[in-house]
């Protein structure tokens, strides 16, 4: 359950950028997912989006919908992000 998941503050997740720490950490929707295993964002970039960061406002511009988050595991939320 989301509920049990540790929280995350957006200094923590900026930090899992690709380049300031090994993990490669996204978020969407209030959860922080690790995408460091993904090919697509080797370097914490993945075409035009930044890892370490929330993407929720991105998505729009993405060729995909948000079944792509599917593919990942959520390790945590993001702190004071309202769902």
């Amino acid at each position: 359950m989301d509920g049990d998941l540790p929280l995350v503050t957006t200094a923590q997740l900026a930090l899992r950028n690709g380049q300031d720490k090994p993990e490669v950490w996204i978020a969407y929707k209030g959860l922080v997912y690790d995408v460091t295993p993904s090919r697509l964002w080797r370097e914490g970039k993945h075409y035009e989006h930044w890892a370490g960061q929330d993407l929720t406002g991105e998505l729009p511009d993405a060729p995909h919908t948000d079944e792509v988050f599917s593919r990942f595991s959520a390790i945590a939320r993001l702190k004071d992000v309202d769902r």
